[in-house]
């Protein structure tokens, strides 16, 4: 028996989450990230794990990766320089986009500038139709032409994207191939490639991604391949995909776009392990972590998937875990504004310097100095003992703050947690509205480094009943690679009306997407256990403009039954907008497959249950809820199940520090996590 790593990468900390297969027993720990030089930290913790837990490197089984490499690069603008080969006349589809502005009620808003300027896009002559004919022949000599001017133009790789090339990407693949010829030193992406699905401008973003963040991506996963070898780990290296899957490191140095959401996916996957596990069916997930809080919804255990979720200012459109960024982190920066008003983020003090409690030079107050001078942090060392806490300079920052706004230290500490809590509290309004659910029917599952800090607070002010803190909270995320699935999104752009005469059709792409799915699974990912397959179809009514996705089971489509496949698309229909039309013609835009390879998840030991309630290791004094109060601070590794305790009280662990404020009930299931239910 071997050793599973799961690693997660975020702003702050690189979480390691070790499974000892022989034992069943998990290691963690968390090690600060060096940006400056991406890769070190995860050779940093396998060394660590060594030490400290006798791993011997070749008897890792699977090293999976979660990073924030790609989504990084966007939001950083750090990307390559590109070029766009478009059709003639349709130079202006990335400007255009869909004509909507960020901000429409806003005066004073603008379009985000594009990740390729106007003048590195060239239109090319040649047109394909939307039946797939050829209309005009490709234009070769101005492809070349443009591979001259993207060169002279600093580019150092090309997208090319041409109408329609969904139904027929001939002319994008002899694009390719001219292109590579004429310019063997620029990289070439085709756009019908990445995601081949209908509406020129989704798929062109889609592939102008893919293709920005691909050199960084590239070097990123390679030194990462070569430094686990050196190091003696002779499992191949997997990374975790924006819809919740594995791959193996290798197909994301050039499938990026599907890999951006990688870190956020990971952890809401080991969010929903963790719940099916503690048997909670309906689930807020908020992860803070140092630079941003997300937000995702599980419902019946499972995360909630769609596409069109923002990368930085840009559409991905490639199917994503649902995930809402939120913004506040631990290290989110708090100032006075130039009208004495106090604001919170969206600057993050990151991993360097940090806050400036960590003592590494940060001169910012953050959310984690504000909790540090109100008593609520720094009580055991922190991040296992990877930073040491200084008060003193965390009391000088807020301290800053505090003289300009006129309070007291205590006080300014408590306003800037106040204002992060405000901007979580209309963030995660705006998701409950999209999915019009009722919050008091979920709990609220808070993991991350400061995801227990915050979460009650949190769920509090949104009228949460109950809030579940994992056993482990600060390495979910790490374990969500270990938990989750080879899988893969296959699509057809079908355009096709649900009637007798297209079932054959339908027949043919469902039979072309299994072979597709069959392939990756079994040649691109090698895996060799058994597969399942997934079915939905986007769908709409004739006329309508945009569709909804309706699940169909394989079946209905082999045997041709109509009824069964209307009936899916109305019964979705009227869940969503509460009405149907039974008798309207219904057409299937996309038809979408996800093949799965499942993986063993880790059984998590359960505790026998102990009588009598939890000794704390000491009395604290903490500022809560506008007083210093004396309360009792419980080490994590000293509860066991059946302890219970109320609040306002601190538990610290290695990972995590969860503050728990007066008027919740708190007890320990068999599994560790630590139950918190509203009282009165």
């Amino acid at each position: 028996m071997g050793w599973r790593i799961g690693v997660d990468i975020g702003g702050t900390f690189i979480d390691f989450c070790a499974l000892e297969e022989s034992s069943g027993r998990m290691h963690t720990l968390k090690v600060l990230t060096t940006p400056e030089e991406p890769g070190r930290e995860v050779l940093e913790g396998v060394a660590l794990l060594q030490e400290r837990h006798g791993l011997d490197p070749a008897s890792v089984t699977a090293f999976v990766h979660g990073t924030t490499v790609g989504i990084n690069t966007v939001i950083q603008r750090k990307g390559a320089p590109l070029a766009l080969v478009t059709n003639a006349g349709f130079e202006d589809v990335v400007e255009l986009a869909r004509l909507r502005m960020p901000e429409m009620y806003s005066l004073f808003c603008a379009r985000p500038e594009q990740l390729i300027p106007r003048d590195r896009i060239f239109g090319v002559g040649g047109r394909i139709l939307s039946d797939g004919s050829e209309a005009e022949p490709l234009d070769e000599e101005a492809v070349r032409q443009a591979a001259a001017k993207a060169r002279a133009a600093g580019a150092e790789g090309i997208v090319v994207s041409f109408l329609h090339a969904y139904r027929n990407p001939a002319h994008e693949q002899a694009a390719k191939a001219v292109l590579r010829a004429a310019a063997p030193d620029l990289f070439v992406f085709c756009a019908a490639e990445i995601w081949p699905v209908i509406r020129e401008y989704e798929r062109t973003t889609t592939g102008i991604l893919n293709g920005y963040v691909h050199p960084r991506v590239d070097r990123y996963l390679g030194s990462l391949e070569q430094a686990l070898a050196a190091r003696g780990v002779r499992a191949t290296p997997m990374i975790t995909k924006s819809n919740g899957g594995i791959m193996r490191a290798g197909l994301g140095r050039t499938a990026c776009v599907s890999m951006l959401l990688s870190g956020t996916a990971s952890g809401v996957m080991g969010a929903a392990f963790l719940a099916r596990k503690a048997g909670v069916a309906r689930a807020l997930t908020l992860d803070i972590g140092g630079t941003s809080a997300d937000v995702a919804l599980i419902l019946d255990g499972e995360p909630q998937f769609g596409t069109g979720e923002l990368i930085g200012e840009f559409p991905l459109h490639v199917p994503s875990v649902s995930v809402s960024s939120i913004g506040d982190g631990g290290g989110s920066i708090a100032t006075v504004d130039g009208f004495g008003m106090l604001k919170v983020g969206p600057e993050s003090a990151g991993s360097t310097p940090g806050p400036a409690c960590y003592g590494r030079g940060g001169e910012h107050a953050t959310i984690t100095d504000a909790m540090a001078v109100c008593g609520l942090l720094g009580h055991v060392p922190l991040a296992y003992a990877s930073v040491a806490m200084d008060r003193a300079k965390a009391a000088a920052v807020v301290g800053r703050l505090a003289a300009q706004l006129g309070r007291s230290l205590e006080e300014t500490g408590e306003a800037i947690v106040d204002v992060a809590i405000s901007s979580m509290f209309a963030e995660v309004n705006k998701l409950v509205a999209r999915y019009g659910v009722d919050l008091r029917d979920f709990t609220l599952l808070p993991f991350g480094g400061a995801g227990p800090m915050l979460g009650c607070l949190l769920a509090r002010e949104l009228g949460i009943g109950r809030v579940m803190i994992p056993r482990r909270p600060g390495v979910v995320s790490a374990l969500g690679g270990l938990v989750a699935d080879a899988k893969n999104d296959v699509v057809r752009t079908l355009f096709l009306d649900l009637e007798p005469a297209n079932l054959p059709a339908l027949r043919r792409a469902l039979s072309e997407l299994r072979a597709e799915g069959e392939r990756w699974l079994r040649e691109d990912q090698r895996f060799a256990g058994p597969a399942a397959i997934r079915l939905t179809a986007d769908m709409r009514y004739r006329g309508q403009s945009f569709e909804i996705e309706a699940p169909l089971d394989p079946a209905w489509i082999e045997d041709g039954d109509l009824p069964a496949l209307l009936g899916a698309f109305h019964r979705r229909h009227d869940a969503i907008y509460d009405f149907h039309d039974a008798e309207a013609a219904v057409q299937v835009v996309n038809l979408r497959l996800v093949v799965i390879g499942a993986t063993d998840p880790p059984e998590l030991p359960e505790e026998p249950r102990v009588e009598g309630g939890p000794i704390p290791e000491r009395m604290v004094r903490a500022w809560l809820d506008g007083a210093w109060r004396e309360v009792p601070l419980f080490l994590r590794s000293s509860l066991h199940h059946g302890h219970a305790f109320h609040g306002p009280a601190i538990v610290a662990q290695e990972d995590s520090t969860a503050c728990i404020p007066g008027g919740f009930a708190a007890s320990v299931d068999a599994q560790g996590n630590l139950h918190l239910t509203a009282e009165g």
